[in-house]
């Protein structure tokens, strides 16, 4: 009787989601960054019920290494997926263009590479101004996928004045193991010559910057991912050191599979947080 209704149920909310009508709408907006002096791109997605009379959270949603703004509405398998969840959530979705391999912070080895202070800072900056959004850490998450999932914890935990709530999806949460790997070398330096910058930047060594009680974080990593083992690292520093979280370890690879997937807890775990407020 339980399994039937159980059944029931997972097959009715499957019906509602595959019958949402898909009403988001999607802007390409050109922003200015003075710190790298350069127009940057992003992906705006509006909500079906969003309109000026209200205010709305946002979530900032960060692509890969050798990827660019558009990928989260281009590349899931199911190219709504994104578009749905924000109808679902009436939540507004701002995907930046992130560079090649920036790891969103700002580079020590390269001044043209300043993410960090653009999408903490400028971006935040301009969607408030351009956008019916909630200006106020409350009303902001930020995450990603792989260097983005770096770039979201990163972002988070260095932010906790700009962000509530931060995430990761199969994210490279610890550089250090990966010295020749996406170009890190070329916004850090090699590491065998300045391993204070890899030690500073890394994910993994930025959980005292955590406020206790103030910062929303999830994690998410397949068991066939080759950063699953620093992410179970992090859970377990996290652990260690008392901070809250959740953490999701399920099958699956570094894939758009997995992502597709994994954006759907993502942003039911950050409606969470902004139904708090």
């Amino acid at each position: 009787m339980k399994r039937n209704l159980l059944s029931g149920t997972l097959g009715l909310l499957a019906l509602v989601w595959c019958n949402i009508a898909l009403a988001a709408t999607v802007d390409t907006v050109v922003t200015r960054s003075k710190a790298m002096k350069k127009d940057i791109k992003a992906v705006v997605i509006k909500p079906a019920g969003y309109n000026t009379d209200r205010k709305f959270p946002t979530l900032y949603l960060l692509h890969g290494a050798g990827g660019k703004y558009s990928e989260w509405v281009s590349k899931t398998p199911d190219k709504e997926t994104v578009k749905r969840l924000a109808d679902l959530y009436n939540m507004v979705v701002v995907c930046p263009d992130g560079g090649v391999t920036s790891w969103y912070f700002d580079a020590p080895e390269d001044p043209t590479y300043k993410y960090e202070t653009y999408v903490a800072g400028e971006l935040v900056e301009y969607i408030d101004s351009h956008y019916a959004t909630i200006k106020d850490r409350s009303g902001r998450a930020i995450t990603g996928l792989s260097m983005g999932g770096h770039g979201g914890l990163y972002l988070g935990f260095r932010h906790q004045d700009v962000f509530g709530a931060c995430g990761s999806m199969s994210g490279g949460v610890d550089i250090r193991p990966f010295p020749e790997n996406w170009e890190i070398a070329k916004r850090l330096g090699k590491y065998s010559e300045h391993p204070e910058r890899w030690e500073a930047n890394t994910v993994i060594n930025l959980t005292h910057l955590i406020t206790p009680n103030k910062l929303a974080v999830i994690i998410d990593c397949g068991y066939s991912d080759f950063f699953y083992k620093v992410n179970v690292d992090l859970h377990n520093k996290l652990v260690d050191r008392n901070v809250a979280h959740d953490f999701i370890v399920r099958p699956g690879g570094h894939t758009w599979e997995y992502w597709g997937n994994a954006i759907a807890y993502q942003m039911l775990f950050f409606n969470n947080y902004f139904a708090k407020r």
